[in-house]
C-alpha cells in the first residue's frame, strides 16, 4: 500500500479509503462525489422561500426581481435573497419558463420630448387587434403617462376609428386631466396623410392645448415604452375572453393590478402608482376659441380642407374644415397656426405649402 500511494502521490489513508468504497460498493464507489456540505450556512430559509412561491402563484407573470420588491414592500424587517438566487428558487419549482429572445432595432434618432414629470407626456396606440370568443373583433386602445408607466385607459372598442377612440379619451381628461404632449404613431385615427399631418382626433387635442407628438414612420422604438407596456398586456389578452364585455373586466383587473401592485424595475421596483398624480390642467366644459395676435391674417377653412389666399386656393387640411386659422408673415413666406401651434408654412416665391409637425 506505501509503494502503491507514492506512485500515485497520495496518501495512504486517502489509499485506504478507495480501497474501502471499492470492497463495499464495487466499481460505483469510485465515482466522483458532490463535496457540496450538507448544510449551507447561506441557504435561503424554507420560510422565504415558501413566501417566494406564494407570490409567484399570485402573479404568475411576474419575474424574481418583482417578486424580491414586492416582499420588500410587504415584509420590511425580513432579510431577503438576491433576485438570482429567487430566480433558482422559481427553477427549482418548476416556475419559471425560458425567455424568448427578441431581435431589437437600436434607437434612432429625434427630437421626441422627454417627460419630466406626470402628465407631461402621454404615449396612445392600439395595441392589434384580436378575436373574442364571440367571434367578435377588439381593438385595444392603451393610453400611459410615459413618466410614471401608469395606465390611464385600455379599452375594448371594436375598431380604430376617432369616434370610438374620443369617448374614451373624453373620459380619460376628466378622470386624470390634461397633458402637455400626447405621442402616437402616424397612423389612423392619430394622424391623417395631409400636409399638416392632422387629424379629426389630433385637431381636438389642439383646442384642449395638448401638443401632438408623431413618433417617426416605422420607429416604433420611439414609444419604447408603450410597445413595451404592450407586451405585459398580452397577459390580459391570452387567452381570449369570450366576449367585449368580459374582456373590458380583465382589462380592469389587469390595470389595477398594474398600476397599484406590480413593481416597475425602471422605477425602482415602485408601482406606477407611486408616482403618479393628475394634471393640474382639468378638461373644460367648453371648448376654447383661438385668440390670434393682431399682426395674424385670419382664415376659415372651408369645407374642402382649403383657404383662399392671395387670389389662389391653397389646400390646408380636411380636419380643419370650419376652423379659424391665423397666418404669420415670415421672411421666407407666411407661417400657418391653429391655436397655439404652427402646423404648416406657405412659401412666398412658389406658394407651396410645407408641414411644420408639432413637436
Amino acid at each position: 500500500m506505501t509503494e502503491l500511494c507514492e506512485i500515485y502521490d497520495i496518501s495512504r489513508k486517502t489509499g485506504y479509503k478507495w480501497v474501502g468504497r471499492y470492497e463495499t460498493q464495487g466499481g460505483a464507489g469510485l465515482e466522483e462525489r458532490s463535496r457540496a456540505p450538507l448544510n449551507h450556512g447561506l441557504a435561503t430559509a424554507p420560510e422565504i422561500v415558501d413566501l417566494i412561491l406564494q407570490v409567484k402563484r399570485a402573479w404568475p407573470h411576474w419575474g424574481p426581481r418583482k417578486i424580491v420588491a414586492k416582499l420588500g414592500l410587504r415584509h420590511p424587517q425580513l432579510t431577503l435573497p438576491s433576485h438570482s438566487t429567487a430566480g433558482e428558487i422559481l427553477k427549482r419549482a418548476g416556475l419559471v419558463e425560458p425567455r424568448r429572445l427578441h431581435k431589437r432595432a437600436p434607437p434612432g434618432p429625434g427630437v421626441l420630448t422627454v417627460s419630466g414629470r406626470p402628465n407631461h407626456v402621454w404615449a396612445i396606440d392600439h395595441k392589434g387587434w384580436v378575436r373574442l370568443g364571440d367571434d367578435a373583433r377588439c381593438e385595444p386602445l392603451t393610453i400611459t403617462d410615459d413618466y410614471s408607466r401608469y395606465a390611464l385607459a385600455i379599452s375594448a372598442g371594436g375598431n380604430t376609428r376617432a369616434k370610438e377612440v374620443m369617448p374614451v379619451m373624453d373620459r380619460v381628461f376628466r378622470d386624470y386631466g390634461l397633458p402637455d404632449v400626447i405621442r402616437s404613431d402616424n397612423g389612423s385615427p392619430f394622424a391623417s396623410t395631409s400636409v399638416t399631418g392632422l387629424s379629426t382626433l389630433s385637431v381636438w387635442w389642439l383646442k384642449l392645448g395638448i401638443r401632438p407628438e408623431r413618433i417617426a414612420p416605422g420607429k416604433p422604438q420611439q414609444n419604447g415604452r408603450h410597445e413595451r407596456f404592450h407586451l405585459t398586456l398580452l397577459e390580459a389578452m391570452k387567452p381570449a375572453a369570450p366576449n367585449r364585455q368580459a374582456q373590458v373586466s380583465r382589462f380592469e383587473t389587469f390595470r389595477r393590478d398594474y398600476n397599484h401592485e406590480r413593481p416597475h424595475q425602471a422605477l425602482g421596483q415602485l408601482p406606477p402608482a407611486s408616482l403618479y398624480s393628475c394634471s393640474h390642467r382639468s378638461m373644460p366644459k367648453t371648448l376654447p376659441q383661438p385668440d390670434y395676435p393682431s399682426a395674424h391674417v385670419v382664415r376659415r377653412v372651408r369645407t374642402n380642407g382649403e383657404i383662399k389666399w392671395r387670389g389662389d386656393m391653397i389646400q390646408i387640411c380636411s380636419a380643419l374644415a370650419g376652423e379659424r386659422i391665423a397666418l404669420e408673415e415670415i421672411e421666407q413666406g407666411w407661417t400657418v397656426w391653429f391655436h397655439q401651434t404652427p402646423i404648416a408654412s406657405i412659401s412666398a416665391n412658389t406658394g407651396k405649402v410645407s408641414p411644420i409637425y408639432p413637436g
